[in-house]
């Protein structure tokens, strides 16, 4: 297939990118690189790689006609900084835009949209969250603009998959408490940990969700990408001192969570499990080891957080 991949530079979107180009796939991604690095991707002779922001619909309605995707997979997304809201706005819901009215242009087969599971908000009113729950994004900039773009992809009338996402985590990532351990750990700064509890997927796994949509599997629709379990916040933290097999393993102080903090947010897949017969199979230890082998080997320029920190959040120093 020929497969239109945005944020193709990003964690998530390198590994969809790999797994196509090992399979035979032609890909072409465009990347601003405002969070992605250039190491993510190799160069390959299947691989064409735009950089610049999907903000622009010159550039994508260009690529859109150039290359003549069969499918696109519609990963990019502003994230880096949970103030602006302008930058949040203009990627995610005018780039979204601009992607699903290319793609119409283009009459691609199916488009696949990542979305977040804050589309529900800090405070769901169950659990696990089901899809019938309500959206609830007010809590911060990146989950209203990222559900506003989930909005266009539902008006657009193609053939669409949105995932609604748990925590995803492995090599590459730099979001999320996964890499601040790491850096924290190695730099001998001390840790805490919140007494939450959260819903974490493999990248890898995910990857094989993604690929299963792009590929025509399942009806369209919205899905939960999921592993159906939560773990707290303080069992991360462990696995990650294994990987890094720190003897003896620093103290570590476990946090009551804030008033404003969900105890857990825990996403139910059956709907996903029943339509694509997919479940993730990774253990937590191993994808934090292939994690931490990640960041052994290239270290972490940055990290950064959907969400605006309250003082008393910050990482004590």
């Amino acid at each position: 297939m020929k497969v239109l991949i945005t944020g193709g530079a990003g964690f998530i979107g390198s590994h969809l990118a790999e797994r196509l180009l090992g399979r035979g796939d032609e890909i072409l991604v465009i990347d601003n690189f405002a969070t992605a690095r250039r190491d993510n991707l190799a160069e390959h002779e299947r691989l064409t790689l735009i950089e610049a922001t999907i903000v622009d619909p010159t550039v994508v309605n260009e690529a859109f006609s150039s290359f003549g995707p069969d499918v696109v997979a519609h990963a990019a997304a502003s994230y880096k900084d949970p103030d602006d809201w302008g930058e949040d706005s203009a990627t995610n819901a005018v780039g979204t835009a601009n992607i699903v009215k290319a793609a119409q242009a283009a009459g691609v087969g199916r488009l696949v949209y990542f979305q977040t599971a804050l589309c529900y908000g800090l405070h769901p009113l169950e659990q696990p969250i089901t899809l019938d729950h309500p959206l609830r994004p007010e809590d911060s900039s990146y989950a209203i603009s990222k559900t506003a773009g989930e909005y266009y992809v539902h008006l657009s009338g193609l053939d669409w998959v949105s995932l609604r996402l748990a925590n995803a985590y492995g090599p590459r990532n730099v979001s999320g408490p996964l890499p601040t351990f790491f850096s924290r750990l190695t730099n001998d700064q001390s840790v805490f940990v919140m007494d939450t509890r959260r819903d974490f997927i493999y990248v890898l796994d995910l990857i094989d969700l993604v690929v299963a949509a792009l590929d025509g599997q399942g009806r369209g629709g919205t899905y939960h990408a999921s592993s159906g379990s939560d773990y707290s916040i303080k069992e991360l933290f462990d696995a990650t001192v294994a990987a890094l097999a720190l003897d003896p393993a620093p103290e570590v102080d476990v946090r009551e969570r804030n008033p404003d903090d969900a105890f857990t947010i825990l996403l139910d897949p059956t709907r996903t499990q029943e339509e694509f017969g997919w479940t993730p199979s990774t253990p937590l230890e191993q994808g934090v080891a292939d994690a931490i082998a990640y960041y052994r080997d290239h270290g972490i320029e940055e990290t950064y957080t959907h969400l605006k920190l309250e003082p008393e959040k910050q990482p004590a120093q």
